[in-house]
């Protein structure tokens, strides 16, 4: 371990966490040590290989573990934070161990990939980001993945089933690459200062041939007419932009009834109305 990792400066000799964290940023600083290694140990081991990119190293306690692991790409929009991560992760930054990108990802992130090759993202995500990175890193073909928390509500919809209630667009998208589980569930407490809400922790592990970024832009355009009232049948929600007689043809040809919602199709057959439509 990198004798920076080990001897930082302490934070609240300074000030505190709490005052540290900014609203605008969504910064929630974990640091519950049980949290943290059980985030490390979901990783899978055939993505301890390649690069590991984090988004959101806040103070560095995530940063620290990932470094155990391997080389890392961490960035940090908060300006006010880099000087301790520089500091605590001083030999690491020097030998080439972490790259640290200052900036707001998004706008790095504007083409399909973040990266030049490949990589598996593992973050604690800021809650008012979280979703459009999720998808962002569904949609990029050198990513091999993610270990990532979120705001519970917002995982269950990543990882839910064909049928439960909250199958949505995220779900059907997540599986169109790959396999959602989700791992357990972080309380409030394990934050300082601590959300208002219970945040959760999932996997996504990419399969081998995921369809290109083309293909799942076509697709979320679908999945976003498809689940846009989704109390309200299929056939209802296609209608608004596509021919009613071409839905009913392509649902029957399909054999899938008009009346049924959209958490009561599965994936496959959304890939396939995509084709049809």
């Amino acid at each position: 371990m990198f004798k920076g990792v080990a001897i930082y400066k302490d934070i609240k000799a300074v000030t505190t966490k709490q005052s540290l964290a900014k609203k605008h940023f969504g910064q929630n600083f974990l640091e519950d040590e049980n949290v943290l290694n059980a985030i490390i140990q979901s990783i899978p081991k055939q993505n301890t290989d390649i690069e590991l990119i984090e988004i959101g190293a806040g103070l560095g306690d995530l940063t620290n573990k990932l470094l155990g692991l391997g080389n890392i790409t961490a960035y940090e929009v908060d300006k006010e934070l880099i000087p301790c991560l520089q500091e605590r992760f001083k030999d690491a930054l020097e030998y080439g161990r972490l790259s640290l990108v200052i900036g707001d990802v998004l706008e790095f992130w504007k083409g399909e990939s973040l990266h030049n090759r490949a990589y598996f993202l593992v973050s604690n995500l800021p809650y008012y980001i979280a979703t459009l990175l999720v998808i962002k890193t569904i949609k990029d073909p050198l990513s091999k993945g993610c270990v990532v928390m979120t705001q519970k509500e917002v995982a269950q919809k990543f990882c839910a089933q064909c049928g439960e209630s909250d199958f949505s667009a995220l779900s059907v998208l997540a599986q169109s690459v790959g396999e959602a589980t989700l791992l357990f569930d972080v309380p409030p407490s394990a934050f300082v200062p601590p959300p208002k809400v219970t945040s959760s922790v999932f996997l996504l592990q990419k399969v081998a041939n995921p369809p290109n970024f083309r293909d799942l832009e076509y697709l979320e355009s679908l999945l976003k007419v498809a689940f846009s009232a989704p109390r309200k049948t299929i056939l209802n929600n296609l209608s608004k932009a596509y021919p009613k007689q071409a839905i009913i043809d392509a649902l029957e040809s399909l054999q899938i009834t008009p009346s049924k919602r959209p958490h009561e199709i599965d994936t496959p057959n959304y890939h396939r109305l995509l084709k049809i439509l």
